[in-house]
């Protein structure tokens, strides 16, 4: 099976760190870079770029909600336009970015509460879809398996990459288990390679109440900013690949 393993990196702000985003760029694939809103600076961006091009690994723009003090988990109701204009802003940072020091923006993934909100609002999801396919429609959309925002990026023409995270519980909607919830989070390498496997065999996503919601998927995110995000990245490439899985950046893939 074609597999792909993402990583929301380069959310470190001035001083202040996120991650360790220089190990984790020579595991993960693909890197879905902020953008500055939620995270991120210019000169975290450029650095990221420029470490992700270094390791093959392609890049992709991680879109947010102007909310750094909340690190864009905070949801906010923006009208459509000026989501719009916010989605299409930061797209064109990171693109802009990326072909100054050679480097190609390959896809993109919103970030944090703009993604839940996009997964379960037809409306938000599709607004968000033709920000980006106005933009760029060669861009392929990252987006959670049996969401709104995937069903969005079909009905816009955008190439789609379904997405599982090996991290995250998943609620018997196929929603993730919010944050605030015991067990939300999967806090051992073992755990997620145990939860991607079981997700892997069953053809669909693994709630957290054992049920199994059919659904492909090309791609497995480990979110940077957990403590063990090396370790678990690590493990897990090392666990697919020993499965006889391909290992591939977004745009190597048949998808």
């Amino acid at each position: 099976m074609q597999l792909n393993l993402n990583a929301d990196l380069g959310e470190s702000f001035g001083p202040w760190p996120m991650g360790d985003d220089q190990r984790l760029l020579t595991i993960v694939h693909s890197a879905n870079v902020a953008c500055g809103f939620h995270a991120g600076d210019p000169s975290v961006m450029i650095k990221t770029i420029n470490t992700a091009k270094t390791n093959n690994t392609s890049v992709g723009a991680h879109p947010g909600f102007p909310d750094l003090q909340g690190f864009g988990r905070r949801l906010m109701h923006m009208p459509p336009a000026e989501l719009h204009s916010t989605v299409m802003y930061q797209l064109a940072a990171m693109d802009g970015l990326c072909r100054a020091h050679d480097a190609t923006m390959t896809h993109v993934k919103p970030h944090g509460a703009m993604n839940n909100l996009a997964c379960d609002d037809a409306d938000t999801a599709r607004t968000i879809a033709q920000a980006i396919a106005q933009y760029d429609r060669q861009q392929i959309l990252l987006a959670p398996a049996l969401s709104e925002l995937a069903k969005a990026g079909e009905a816009e023409g955008l190439t789609v990459a379904l997405e599982i995270f090996a991290d995250r519980a998943y609620l018997a909607s196929g929603s993730l288990v919010p944050r605030s919830q015991p067990g939300a989070v999967l806090d051992t390498a073992e755990a997620c390679i145990e939860h991607v496997r079981r997700m892997i065999e069953s053809q669909g996503i693994v709630t957290q109440d054992d049920q199994v919601l059919p659904t492909t998927f090309h791609s497995i995110c480990v979110h940077g900013d957990n403590a063990h995000a090396v370790d678990t990245a690590a493990a897990l490439a090392e666990a697919l690949t020993h499965d006889g899985h391909d290992l591939l950046p977004l745009p190597e893939m048949r998808i």
